[in-house]
């Protein structure tokens, strides 16, 4: 960290606390150089992921429409709002840890057809059928045949 006073490039870390709504980290440093004391703060740069529709449209990741979409592939399924919760955080994490800034819908939709298939079989068809717009039964059916052979 460049001092402010001297301008040399080095200093060292004396305190670091959490300010008090936890969003930054208050730091005291000392100038290796001039041995005088400033303060940083350090915030966690979120950089927004944009999804590319299927349309070539872009917009905003959206937590809520994911969780809400998985809500409704689990509608009367043993499955708790707290592993769906699970699941959300667990893509949004996924897509954060990307380099990608941009990530398709269609790779959104594989993440969760992933993690549904592994939490409720019957809501992974549910969303499957949604999300791959089974046209006629036999779609439908070789969705079901492919499941069945992984078991």
């Amino acid at each position: 960290m460049k001092c402010p006073f001297c301008g040399y490039e080095e200093s060292k870390v004396i305190d670091s606390r959490p300010t008090d709504e936890g969003e930054k980290i208050r730091r005291r440093r000392e100038c290796i150089s001039c041995g005088k004391r400033f303060t940083t703060y350090e915030i966690i740069e979120s950089v927004p992921i944009v999804v590319v529709k299927k349309d070539k449209s872009r917009q905003a990741f959206d937590r809520v429409k994911l969780f809400n979409g998985m809500l409704r592939a689990c509608e009367k399924r043993p499955v708790s709002i707290d592993q769906i919760e699970k699941v959300v955080t667990e893509i949004e994490t996924d897509l954060q840890n990307s380099l990608d800034r941009e990530v398709t819908s269609v790779h959104i939709g594989e993440l969760v057809m992933e993690k549904l298939k592994e939490l409720d079989e019957v809501a992974y068809v549910r969303f499957a059928s949604v999300y791959r717009q089974f046209k006629d039964i036999n779609t439908f059916m070789d969705e079901l045949t492919k499941l069945l052979a992984k078991d």
